[in-house]
Order: C-alpha cells, then sequence, then structure tokens
C-alpha cells in the first residue's frame, strides 16, 4: 500500500457560494479508484465555512463569523461526503486537527493511532481544521500547511494538492502569456516562499505561497508533492494511476 494524502481547496469544492457537488463528487470517485489500485488515501478538506455559508449568509469578512459558519458547515459537509462515498460503497470518517497538536508528541501519537486504524478497515479519514476554536486556517493557509504535516506526521509518501492553480509556472500565467510549465521542482528560492499571498477565491485565504511553503517542508522531510487541477483530474489520475507525468508540478528533492 503506497500512503498519500490529498488536499482539496475551497475555490475547488465552492461554486457561486455553494459546494460543487459534482467535482466533489468527480474527487471521491477518483478516491474509489486509487483505492482499487492499493493506495491508502487520507483526504484533507476545506470547504466548511462556505458550507455553512449556505445555511446562514453571514458576513464573512468577521473571524467570528468564520468559526460559526465552519460550525456550522463541518457536519454539513461531512454528510455530503458520506453520501458520496456511499456510492462506491466506501465509508469515510471525519478528523477534526488543531495546528497545536502537532506541537505535541503524545497528541499526535494518538492520532496517527486513529489515522492508521480507519486506514487499516479501508475507510477514508477526512481531516479538517478545527476551525471553531483554532482560527488560522480561516486567516491563512486555506489547509495548505496542515495538508503537509499530516502528510509528514502520518507517514504519507506524498502529498497531493488539488487547486485552482494546476501547476507551478516560471512566472504568473494569469499575467503572462508565455509563462512556462515547471513540470519537476526540487528547490524553491527564499523569495519565492515570502512572495505576497495571492488567494484566488472569496472563501481561498491561501494561493501559491503556501502551496510552495508545503512543498519546501515536505522535501526538507524527504517526501514528495504534486500540485495539479482540482477542476480537471485527468492530470492527477494520469499521474497516479498511468504513471503519467502530463501535467501539473512535481515537488522532490533530487
Amino acid at each position: 500500500m503506497k500512503r498519500i494524502v490529498i488536499k482539496v481547496g475551497s475555490h475547488v469544492l465552492t461554486e457561486v457560494g455553494a459546494i460543487a457537488s459534482t467535482r466533489m463528487l468527480a474527487l471521491v470517485q477518483l478516491i474509489a479508484e486509487l483505492k482499487a489500485h492499493k493506495y491508502e488515501v487520507i483526504l484533507v478538506s476545506s470547504g466548511a465555512v462556505a458550507a455553512g455559508h449556505t445555511l446562514l449568509p453571514l458576513d464573512r469578512s468577521s473571524v467570528a463569523n468564520k468559526q460559526a459558519l465552519a460550525a456550522i458547515g463541518q457536519p454539513l459537509l461531512l454528510k455530503m461526503y458520506q453520501e458520496k462515498f456511499a456510492k462506491f460503497g466506501l465509508l469515510c470518517s471525519q478528523v477534526l486537527l488543531s495546528a497545536d497538536v502537532f506541537d505535541s508528541g503524545g497528541h499526535i501519537k494518538h492520532a496517527k493511532v486513529a489515522i492508521d486504524t480507519l486506514l487499516e478497515n479501508s475507510v477514508v479519514p477526512i481531516i479538517n481544521e478545527n476551525d471553531t476554536v483554532s482560527v488560522e486556517e480561516l486567516v491563512f493557509g486555506d489547509n495548505d500547511r496542515l495538508s503537509a504535516y499530516v502528510a509528514h506526521h502520518f507517514d504519507a509518501q506524498m502529498l497531493i494538492i488539488l487547486s485552482d492553480i494546476d501547476a507551478f509556472y516560471d512566472k504568473d500565467p494569469n499575467r503572462y502569456s508565455d509563462a512556462k510549465r515547471r513540470a519537476v521542482v526540487s528547490e524553491i528560492s527564499q523569495d519565492e516562499l515570502e512572495a505576497e499571498h495571492t488567494p484566488n477565491n472569496e472563501f481561498a485565504t491561501g494561493g501559491i505561497v503556501t502551496k510552495l511553503q508545503s512543498a519546501d517542508f515536505l522535501m526538507k522531510h524527504n517526501r514528495e508533492m504534486f500540485l495539479a487541477s482540482g477542476f480537471d483530474l485527468s492530470d492527477v489520475k494520469a499521474f497516479l494511476v498511468d504513471g503519467e507525468h502530463t501535467g501539473g508540478t512535481l515537488f522532490k528533492k533530487l
């Protein structure tokens, strides 16, 4: 079994202020196919705030309101995942973590035992930051950092980030038509790690920078990261199932 973490961001999971049910189903179908190909899959999913907003449209400029929306939206998000995984005969589970869990050896050990047990029983753990008591993901990072910690501490060989950003380019592809995709990256400069954050969606809090920081963290711990589109899953499917690197960017220490 090869253990991987898949992280899906808010922009992929939301559309016109609601959860994008069709894209969620495509993601679940991909995970079912990966499990059939002997992958153990841990899913790190954003989207709780967006799900809550569909039921109670509070002003999201307030962190307190975002906390309330996450509390409303998290069970709704899990219910949507449960219904979709059931179509493929799979069980999923909810695991809420806060960043300080990774600062405690005892806590992270207990969490890993739970994750290992779920995976041994073919259950898909769905991890999210516990936004009601921990606001880091609401303010900064859209779960990118969390997913990197999950991949490292729960012994995954690779983190897959599915995003509105389909790869890492040599320059901003939204501004430069001649931007070229970087297929494999083994080193990230300090300037790139400290660049301005540029989230592309009203529910997103990350951008390319938090993804580069996650990739840098994982490469320093001899793990890999693959960044690809979450809107069109053909690149990640080709990479993981067919062994073909047709799109996206692989971050791998040489």
